[in-house]
């Protein structure tokens, strides 16, 4: 069976992206699992490679459709971000905000016309992009724009070990998570999530729901919306034939080793458990759009970028949770 094809943007090329991207395209353990394609500018691409100490054949293509994926090398989808100029390591810069962004468009692109099977993006740095008068607050509403669905409708997902961590909300302040996470919003990421594990192989996924509040309100102690909002949800999910238990308090619930995803209700209530427990190889898998897409936790650490002290860990797990690990199945 041949491989898949998955493409690479290399993100903000003033950070690690470029560099992290080209050392997990080398790395045999994705190279077992499929063909990558790197997406993004050549000079950005060599200068982290001479940076690295690399020196791979790099087969440069303007377009998706004209790549040969049984050539020796790498693949690079070059996309020449900076014209006459070029870019600058370690700095925030409004044009490597924007080759960022181009680069993932042109990625998300390249899956939507059936040239790659799948997209995995290197990081951003969001003060670069808004510098450039982008409007960005993060991978999944930019996928959800790039592929025309509705922002409500798409979530994201943290994979690491065996841990999986939906959630509800993201880049939003605390007090607009709160106006956010509403009966139909719980439905929706909780429905997306049972939907995405059935499809990754995962035949009676069980989903554990965190609470909005301190020990998910402890019976109406610490708040309502436990009450209000998420205890009747699940009890129609339960009704639908969907395993799903809660709420339970986010300090806590990650412990269990039964449960195949946890949905949380904002940011940090995830991020804080992915990013402690699996500090720089987390992948977030995009949940609601017709792309397969997934982006590495961490941020472009711009500074060490060009110094040859950037883990691939990251992007590594992120091409192999898309096409090249098995998922268990529920007992």
């Amino acid at each position: 069976m041949a491989l898949q094809k998955v493409a690479i943007s290399m993100g903000d090329p003033a950070g690690i992206g470029p560099e992290i991207a080209l050392k997990a395209a080398l790395d045999p353990r994705v190279r077992d699992v499929c063909v990558p394609l790197l997406v993004g500018d050549r000079r950005a691409l060599e200068t982290h490679a001479a940076s690295s100490g690399l020196a791979p054949q790099i087969r440069a293509y303007k377009s998706a459709a004209d790549v040969d994926w049984g050539a020796d090398g790498v693949a690079l989808l070059d996309l020449d971000l900076f014209g006459n100029g070029a870019p600058v390591l370690g700095k925030i810069d409004p044009a490597n905000g924007r080759a960022a962004v181009e680069s993932g468009r042109a990625a998300v692109r390249a899956a939507l016309d059936g040239w790659v099977d799948a997209v995995v993006a290197a990081p951003q740095t969001e003060l670069s992009i808004k510098q450039a008068g982008i409007a960005f607050d993060g991978y999944p509403s930019f996928v959800a724009r790039c592929t025309g669905v509705p922002e409500d409708d798409v979530f994201l997902m943290h994979c690491f070990d065996d841990k999986k961590i939906v959630h509800a909300t993201l880049h939003v302040g605390l007090r607009r998570a709160l106006e956010l996470i509403t009966p139909e919003r719980v439905r929706k990421v909780i429905a997306c999530a049972h939907d995405t594990l059935r499809r990754i192989g995962v035949d009676r996924p069980l989903i554990a729901v965190a609470g909005v509040n301190p020990h998910a309100s402890e019976h109406g102690m610490f708040g309502d919306e436990e009450a209000r909002i998420i205890e009747p949800v699940i009890a129609e999910a339960q009704k639908a034939g969907m395993r799903v238990e809660g709420p339970f308090g986010a300090d806590t619930m990650f412990h269990r080793g039964d449960v195949d995803a946890f949905v949380v209700m904002y940011h940090d209530q995830g991020h804080i458990a992915s990013k402690l427990l699996a500090r720089n190889r987390v992948a977030g898998l995009i949940l609601g759009t017709p792309v397969v897409f997934s982006s590495v936790a961490h941020g472009s650490a711009l500074d060490i970028a060009g110094q040859n002290r950037a883990s691939p860990e990251a992007v590594v797990e992120a091409v192999r949770r898309l096409v090249g690990t098995p998922q268990k199945k529920a007992a």
